[in-house]
């Protein structure tokens, strides 16, 4: 009987513990408060209709055929970036997008750019599990 009630015991403390500690998880992300339009939600949506990611990583995640876009609106004009979702090159297929999937799409990477740099052999990991950069 004893046993039983020490088992009991335990378990109670181990959930408690970890109701406690997911809630300060959640309750603390370092998460800013972003403002995220329409159109760059609609480019988002471009983005996994035509499975982008299985090529091109964000924030170093994805395929690894293309490049990083996570900062391509830092480092490339809208104009480069138009051509090349357009017109395709030797690797990458022209998806014959419409002008408004073309200008949604570059409104969800203007959105990512703004949201910093990409690069994972930066980030530290925190204790409580998030990444700082």
């Amino acid at each position: 009987m004893a046993f039983d009630k020490q088992r009991f015991i335990i378990a109670i403390s181990l959930l408690t513990a970890f109701l406690s500690y997911s809630f300060y998880i959640y309750s603390s992300l370092p998460v800013k408060d972003y403002h995220i339009s329409e159109q760059s939600n609609n480019g988002k949506m471009v983005w996994q209709k035509y499975n982008c990611i299985a090529c091109h990583q964000l924030y170093g995640l994805g395929g690894y055929l293309g490049p990083d876009l996570t900062n391509v609106y830092g480092i490339r004009d809208t104009y480069y970036i138009r051509s090349f979702i357009q017109n395709g090159t030797n690797i990458m297929p022209a998806f014959h997008l419409s002008d408004k999937e073309t200008t949604e799409l570059i409104s969800f990477f203007k959105t990512i750019n703004e949201t910093g740099s990409s690069d994972p052999r930066t980030f530290t990991i925190q204790p409580n599990g998030t990444i700082k950069q």
